[in-house]
């Protein structure tokens, strides 16, 4: 049920998308300010006198053999992240006071969805988080969105009644579209060009270009939407100061988190992150056994910990396992319990796969009770 309503509501998003083609589906060339419709401009233009300290040096993408460090910035953005945060990062800096309410409500909501926190920093360059932004297309609020593909989100917008200008409803609007476009994509860079240009802009550059790598398919995009994918990378590195998840493409994202990906795919709030505790752990530990012992619900302990048999049944066979403070606490007083059962469980997995072949069976592991 969950997939055909990600489906369908890609299916009715694309026909507005389509139809939004010859008006730009997110906002394009501006109004002046003093007409009834509010400018938007990705950010204030600053003086040129204004001088910033802003030095990007030797950001690339990183080696096997860096991978415990920062993400590094594709070779092909740094002539454009450089000049973009020379001229913006003082304006951008002092938006940082204002805005942390906004941005602790979008954490709160991307984290609910599963998503990346940054992907906040769409909202700024789409419209410096204002409410009542208004493009000359028709993208209303801070995630600009069009009135066809708000309504297929499950907004109201009429003649009385706009919720794209709820910053709270507009943002589950907008996170609902982003988790519905990474289902499709699976690669931020894609991601953030398709909330800008359309699905149908993006297939067809990945048609035309035979790649599915933002920076080979680039150029068969829209100036605007190569641009919007740059200024997001470049809003992200003066907010955090270095690149993640969201600034890179799907081959750099597994180049350099490889096994550690899983951490950030937790599916938890603001407040479960804050106050739980995290201890690593290698050996043949089971999720279910962990589960039992610190009477978590197995659905829960997924949440805090995606992906965890299968990374340590991996080639690292190590997790850096969060949990509640208090489970914690039961998990380090059973510890070895846990072990000694998840070993146990491993064992008669394997017996069961054994007497399976001999039987003439397939190779598989079945659960036990």
């Amino acid at each position: 049920m969950k997939q055909f309503l990600i489906l369908s509501t890609f299916l009715l998003g694309w026909r507005s998308f389509s139809i939004a083609q010859d008006t730009k589906l997110i906002a394009g060339p501006q109004v002046n300010a003093d007409t009834t419709v509010e400018k938007v401009s990705p950010l204030p233009e600053q003086s040129a006198g204004i001088e910033t300290p802003v030095v990007i040096k030797d950001l690339f993408v990183s080696d096997a053999a860096n991978s415990n460090m920062a993400p590094k910035l594709n070779p092909r953005a740094v002539s454009f992240v450089s000049d973009y945060m020379e001229k913006y990062s003082k304006s951008l800096q002092e938006m940082k006071s204002w805005a942390l309410p906004y941005f602790n409500m979008i954490d709160a909501i991307m984290v609910q969805n599963g998503l990346p926190r940054e992907l906040k920093y769409l909202a700024v360059i789409e419209s410096e988080l204002k409410s009542g932004a208004t493009s000359w297309a028709g993208a209303v609020g801070p995630w600009q969105l069009m009135p066809g593909t708000a309504r297929t989100l499950g907004l109201k917008v009429n003649r009385k009644v706009d919720e794209r200008r709820n910053y709270v409803k507009s943002t589950q609007a907008a996170a609902r579209y982003l988790k519905d476009l990474y289902a499709i994509y699976n690669d931020w860079l894609l991601v953030i060009a398709s909330y800008n240009a359309g699905p149908g802009s993006v297939q067809k550059a990945i048609a035309r270009s035979g790649s599915r790598n933002f920076w080979d398919l680039q150029y068969y995009l829209p100036a605007e939407t190569r641009s919007h994918v740059k200024k997001f990378i470049g809003t992200h590195y003066v907010f955090e100061g270095q690149g993640g998840l969201t600034t890179l493409t799907k081959a750099e994202t597994k180049a350099h988190y490889g096994p550690n990906l899983y951490a950030f795919t937790r599916n938890i709030t603001r407040e479960e992150q804050e106050s739980a505790i995290s201890q690593q752990v290698s050996g043949k530990y089971q999720s279910v056994v962990i589960a039992k012992y610190t009477t978590m619900d197995i659905a829960d302990f997924n949440r805090f910990n995606p992906d965890f048999d299968k990374v340590m049944a991996g080639i690292s066979n190590s997790y850096d396992m969060k949990l509640p403070a208090d489970k914690m606490d039961l998990f380090k007083a059973n510890k070895y319990n846990i072990l000694q059962e998840s070993v146990q469980l491993l064992l008669n997995s394997t017996a069961v796969n054994n007497n399976n072949i001999a039987a003439g069976g397939s190779l598989e592991v079945k659960s036990l009770k």
